[in-house]
């Protein structure tokens, strides 16, 4: 079985940071032990990061999202904490400007994974936009969102989330 966990943007800023949330630290212990599972059964590790530069704030997002955040070059554009020391120089690691990422799209496309599983921040936004490009990239492949592993700075957005997700057929445990 080809399988992959693709990590949403775990990082300082979605934590601790710009953007940070009561709460987004204590999924960083999981989301590492989910990484060395996945290492020891064979499986590939993607991460995505939130990368924005100084132009950020002429952006719409910047314009509806005035919270500079995820700055190339600055220590909140970094994988936090247990999460971001499991990072290994062989994994791919997509910069993405916006929710969704169209070069781990693309990536996607040309893989033949049996399974995807999602984890990360923040789960209504940039988790869902991954996991919707997922599906599509590779629509008969099981997309898995483990509830234990992804968060919102909203729970009612997130109890939403889940419920959507639900409906594009992916699985949340």
């Amino acid at each position: 079985m080809n399988k992959v966990l693709i990590v949403v943007d775990y990082q300082n800023d979605f934590v601790s940071g710009a953007l940070g949330f009561p709460g987004a630290e204590k999924l960083d212990a999981r989301i590492a032990e989910r990484i060395r599972k996945y290492r020891a059964d064979g499986d590939d590790v993607i991460f995505t990061l939130d990368t924005h530069g100084e132009e950020y704030p002429g952006t719409q997002e910047g314009r509806k999202l005035p919270v500079p955040h995820c700055i190339f070059f600055t220590p909140g554009h970094d994988l936090y904490g247990l999460t971001g020391k499991e990072r290994c120089d062989t994994d791919r690691c997509f910069e993405k400007d916006t929710f969704g990422s169209d070069r781990l799209y693309e990536y996607l496309k040309g893989m033949n994974y049996s399974s995807i599983e999602l984890c990360g921040l923040v789960l209504d936004i940039c988790v869902l936009a991954n996991a919707v490009l997922a599906k599509t990239a590779l629509p008969e492949a099981e997309i898995i969102v483990d509830s234990n592993l992804v968060m919102s700075f909203d729970e009612e957005a997130a109890k939403a989330t889940f419920k959507v997700m639900k409906s594009l057929q992916i699985e949340v445990i």
